[in-house]
């Protein structure tokens, strides 16, 4: 690269007035790493058509002193000649030419000769405040599917710990949004490492290779694109990490086999969907666990925790939720809807839940098999608590869960199973 990294002279050092010779003197530093990414980017097309250079054709000004090696940009900015010089002051102007800039190899056309190949990549994302997400008009995309398309799409996405908090509503908003990306032939990089991330990708079809380079870039040369690490198939995923937190691609994509076909997640609906989710899904969390008896004794920041480690599940009216005599591995409670108790040997149901209620401790309190079965009543939604996140989370509250035991009807126990 030229050491000149900036059009023009430093308007501020002088040289000697032997600068027609060849001597160089210290310049600008190169453009900052930070508007690689942003719209007012020298790499950006308004650089490109900007007005820079003289009659001669040269980059940054012409090489003839007849002529004014002054380049004027959208700004009003001058660069060139001394800006304290006046015209015709050609004889007392010290300030030396820019000097003719040399091209990399290998840089596209499209950029600027100073253009740093090899400087360190900056990502900048969109700020998305969940707290205002209802209030705006943004709108989700919908690119139509088939139902075989659909069913690969959910059991590929499904996987993903991305998408296993949300529910059946924001389950479908994700597969929606998905557009279909073909990819005509092999060799072609989907993703390159060191790259801003704009895409979450799905694999419905082909195979693809992915590679990382220990400098965190892909480099020259044959080798460029470092170490084989992985191949990734149909129903995989790939892409997620440089969206969700906002970080240059870790890695190269690269398809194995022609007509691939990839499905594809916008960063914008990929990141809103997400945090959106995350936000209204606590948000809910926590207003539905200060109505449940049982927590009432937790601090705020218990129930957040208890909130986060949450799953929603929907059944449908006549749907066994747990069934008598098998091994207890999640704790429920009932969000909206009525379900009801079943013993073997007893006649009917042995007791009733409504919004509020929790059923399935007991059997993870002893360790022991299910000791009811619990049917939904009408279509029901429950949150389910897993094993772990019950011994982690209820501690506080495990005096009072134990206080429960199994009985018929006229018990007042809160929970039989």
């Amino acid at each position: 690269m030229a050491d000149n990294s900036f059009p023009g002279t430093n308007p501020f050092l002088k040289v000697s007035s032997n600068s027609s010779k060849g001597d160089s003197s210290p310049v600008f530093q190169q453009i900052s790493e930070e508007d690689e990414y942003e719209v007012t980017s020298p790499t950006d097309a308004t650089f490109k058509s900007a007005n820079v250079g003289a009659s001669s054709g040269t980059a940054y000004g012409g090489n003839s002193r007849d002529e004014e090696a002054t380049a004027t940009l959208d700004t009003g900015i001058r660069f060139g000649r001394s800006p304290f010089s006046q015209d015709g002051d050609d004889d007392n102007d010290t300030f030396g030419e820019a000097p003719e800039p040399t091209r990399p190899s290998g840089l596209d056309p499209g950029f600027p000769s100073n253009y740093a190949l090899g400087r360190r990549t900056s990502v900048s994302a969109e700020s998305l405040n969940p707290t205002s997400a209802g209030s705006d008009s943004w709108t989700p995309p919908n690119h139509p599917k088939s139902q075989e398309q659909l069913s690969r799409l959910r059991a590929a996405v499904s996987g993903n710990f991305l998408f296993a908090h949300l529910d059946d509503d924001q389950f479908k908003t994700v597969l929606d949004a998905l557009v279909e990306k073909p990819i005509p032939a092999k060799d072609i990089k989907v993703i390159t490492q060191g790259d801003a991330g704009d895409y979450f990708y799905v694999v419905e079809k082909g195979s693809f290779e992915i590679y990382i380079h220990p400098s965190g870039a892909v480099q020259p040369g044959p080798d460029g694109m470092g170490n084989k690490v992985s191949t990734t198939g149909p129903g995989s995923s790939f892409g997620e990490l440089a969206l969700m937190y906002n970080a240059p691609r870790a890695a190269t994509v690269v398809s194995v086999d022609p007509k691939s076909t990839l499905w594809a997640l916008d960063r914008i609906t990929f990141r809103r969907i997400l945090m959106d989710s995350a936000f209204q899904r606590r948000r809910m969390y926590e207003a539905f666990l200060e109505e449940v008896p049982l927590l009432s004794s937790l601090k705020p920041y218990e129930r957040s925790k208890i909130a986060d480690a949450l799953d929603a599940i929907k059944y449908s009216a006549g749907s066994t939720i747990i069934t008598e005599g098998d091994p207890g591995d999640a704790f429920y409670l009932l969000e909206s809807g009525e379900a009801e108790a079943y013993k073997e040997g007893e006649e009917g149901s042995v007791k009733d839940y409504k919004r509020g209620d929790y059923f399935g401790e007991l059997a993870l309190l002893d360790d022991k098999p299910r000791a009811a079965s619990v049917v939904a009543k009408t279509d029901v939604k429950v949150a389910r608590l897993g094993r772990d996140g019950f011994k982690r989370l209820l501690g506080p509250v495990e005096k009072i869960l134990r206080r429960t035991e199994y009985g018929s009807r006229p018990n007042t126990a809160t929970s039989t199973s």
